[in-house]
This record gives C-alpha cells, sequence and structure tokens, in this order.
C-alpha cells in the first residue's frame, strides 16, 4: 500500500474518492464495489463513472487535451456540489494528466487520490471492447496508453495493484485505508 499527503478537513462534508488509471484497470469495477459496500453500511454515496460522465454531461467533447479537461472540470463540478450535501461521491475516470487531478485536488477539499495501477498489457488482455486494438490499428487517435500519454500519480494517497490482487482485495484494502484515516466508519 502507498499513501501520500491527504488534505481531507475532519469537518469535510463529504468525500470524494477519485479512481485514476488505464482504460481497464479497473476502476470501475473497484468503483462498482466500493458504492456498494459504502450503500450497505448506509452511506450517502454516488458514483460518477468516466464512460456515463461522457454519455450525458460531456455531449460534444472530443479527446483533446483541452475536451478531456473540460470532462474532468464538469465531473469536479458535479463531486464538489454532492460533497457539500454530505455525499460520498466515488469518480472513477482516467483522467490522464496530472494537472487534471491537480485541479480536482485543489477543487474538492475532500479529495483522495487513488492511483489504479495495472501494467498496459494486462490492461489491453482485460479490454472487452476491443479499443486498445482499435488504437493500436490507428482507428482510435489519441488513445490513453497508446497514442496519447497517462501521467502516473506522483503521489497518491493509495495505489492498488489490480494485476497482482483481485478486486475485493483491492476493494478492501481501499476500505482499510479509508477507515485507518477516520475517512469511513463500519
Amino acid at each position: 500500500m502507498t499513501t501520500g499527503r491527504l488534505q481531507v478537513p475532519k469537518t469535510s462534508a463529504g468525500l470524494t474518492i477519485w479512481l485514476t488509471g488505464l482504460s481497464g484497470a479497473g476502476k470501475s469495477t473497484l468503483a462498482a464495489l466500493l458504492t456498494d459496500r459504502l450503500r450497505e453500511q448506509g452511506q450517502a454515496v454516488e458514483w460518477l463513472d468516466g464512460d456515463e460522465l461522457r454519455r450525458s454531461l460531456g455531449r460534444g467533447l472530443g479527446f483533446s487535451r483541452e475536451d478531456r479537461f473540460e470532462n474532468i472540470r464538469r465531473a469536479v463540478y458535479l463531486a464538489g456540489m454532492l460533497n457539500r450535501h454530505g455525499v460520498i461521491t466515488v469518480v472513477s475516470v482516467i483522467s490522464p494528466y496530472a494537472e487534471m487531478r491537480s485541479y480536482a485536488r485543489q477543487e474538492l477539499p475532500g479529495f483522495v487520490e487513488v492511483y489504479v495501477d495495472c501494467p498496459l498489457p494486462v490492461c489491453e488482455a482485460r479490454d472487452v471492447k476491443g479499443l486498445y486494438a482499435k488504437a493500436r490499428s490507428g482507428e482510435l487517435p489519441a488513445f490513453t496508453g497508446i497514442s496519447d500519454p497517462y501521467e502516473a500519480p506522483a503521489d497518491p494517497e493509495l495505489t492498488l495493484h489490480t494485476a497482482e490482487r483481485t478486486a475485493e482485495q483491492c476493494m478492501e484494502e481501499l476500505i482499510s485505508w479509508l477507515t485507518e484515516h477516520r475517512l469511513y466508519r463500519l
């Protein structure tokens, strides 16, 4: 388990758990497990998934750096609104640039960055949508990890290695970390 700086004030009304990593790393799987666990425990929680955000709030946005950043701005705005109402927000987005995650950290007082670390070959093997194959053949330009960079977090609060552990084990590690840092109570 790797931990970094923590900027969550004890009086924070809400919390944003920001899952970042390559496509296929396991962000959505972890987000679904975590959201279910928190709901089972009676927590007010919402999950903002990158694909869903693009379909609902990001229509018209492409994959240029500027459009990707605008998509993140929208996710941050929505997470902040939910946090102000005491809702734990789980955000699963690639957010490939450090600048994007830094923006989210500055805007969201209860921000916890979780790096869902998975080697590119494993992500490609998990790719049920065939996106990596399309990116490698040139059909998908500016695809993160292939023709567009992914800047791995330098100092996340937590790093989860999804190629080495099951999704359930990673989710338990995340719950333990949140409990240890008094951000979640069983």
